[in-house]
């Protein structure tokens, strides 16, 4: 791919994003800040549109290739962008992630395995593709969360093993780049919304999926294993709360770092960037292709990472209601 080429690319999605602002402002599709914000200024949202129309515009540009993948992404765009706008029930958006998710097995042919493993890899997509929008909440978390996940797949696509459309994964990282220059900043241009965080988790586990399958290496899970500890760790205290897991809420670590620990949302980005950079590369150099090593790695980190949060946000914030209860009855 020239550098003509990525340069008409990066020009053309540049412009399209600013004329998407023009029709948000225009519309009023835009984030109020609410108790459960981590931001405080009215903010254009659904700025990430930008990541299904790119490689929409590369389906129509190089010969229409992965087209069950395409239809999967521009269904659950649009439902997601009409989710920012106006809210959708969880049902019905619920069936259109399953039915995407459908249409994405469909072109990676998984259906030729066996049913129990279709039943996990729908399940794990879905739950996957719902924590990456949970994980949407301050400036630049979002892109350049996926920008270390990306460009760690061009990485392997150039350099180890072809596994995806070069075209498609170049693109998919130009378009971040677009949006994050409007969002990775103190005060973002704009959000990515539903519609940014889901079609980007989307595509992202597209070309996971592919270099999963390319190399029968699950291993390659863990390019999202910073975003799964604290997704997974969050739902595990606000099980232990008794809360609805379902209902939006600021409890997520990197979200604490932000509005209790009033670092700025810049640096937290950045740290989940580079913490996630180094399990790529360990993952990438040293870690041994086995299903016990996944499992033991899996396990090791989420201990350490409970241990973490217990010693950073304390037992009393993390488990309300059900530490002082346990207290009173010691006594």
């Amino acid at each position: 791919m020239s550098v003509l080429i990525l340069s008409v690319f990066f020009i053309l999605l540049f412009v399209f994003e600013l004329l998407y602002f023009k029709i948000a402002d225009r519309y009023n599709i835009i984030d109020h800040p609410n108790h459960r914000s981590s931001h405080t200024k009215i903010t254009i949202r659904g700025g990430g549109v930008i990541f299904s129309i790119a490689l929409l515009s590369v389906f129509l540009s190089y010969g229409f290739q992965y087209p069950y993948f395409i239809a999967g992404l521009l269904l659950i765009s649009c439902v997601s962008f009409i989710d920012d706008i106006k809210t959708i029930s969880n049902r019905n958006r619920i069936i259109c992630h399953f039915i995407a998710v459908s249409l994405l097995f469909y072109q990676l042919n998984m259906y030729s395995l066996p049913f129990y493993w279709i039943l996990l890899g729908l399940i794990f997509v879905i739950g996957t593709i719902n924590a990456i929008n949970f994980m949407d909440g301050i400036n630049g978390i979002t892109g350049g969360y996926g920008l270390v996940v990306l460009s760690t797949l061009y990485y392997i696509d150039r350099y180890i093993i072809d596994f995806t459309s070069d075209v498609y994964l170049i693109v998919a990282i130009i378009s971040v780049l677009v949006f994050s220059f409007f969002n990775f900043r103190r005060k973002a241009k704009c959000f990515a919304g539903d519609v940014g965080s889901v079609s980007l988790a989307f595509i992202i586990l597209f070309f996971l999926l592919q270099l999963v399958i390319k190399t029968n290496n699950i291993d390659y899970i863990l390019f999202l294993l910073l975003y799964g500890l604290d997704a997974v760790t969050t739902i595990f205290f606000r099980i232990l709360r008794k809360e609805n897991v379902f209902e939006a809420h600021r409890t997520h670590f990197y979200q604490f770092l932000a509005n209790e620990r009033k670092i700025s949302h810049i640096i937290v980005s950045i740290l989940y960037m580079f913490v996630q950079v180094i399990i790529n590369i360990l993952i990438i150099n040293y870690l041994p292709h086995s299903l016990a090593s996944l499992l033991v790695t899996i396990c090791l980190s989420f201990v350490i990472f409970l241990v973490m949060r217990l010693s950073f946000e304390g037992r009393d914030h993390l488990l309300g209601g059900v530490a002082n209860y346990v207290g009173e009855k010691n006594n």
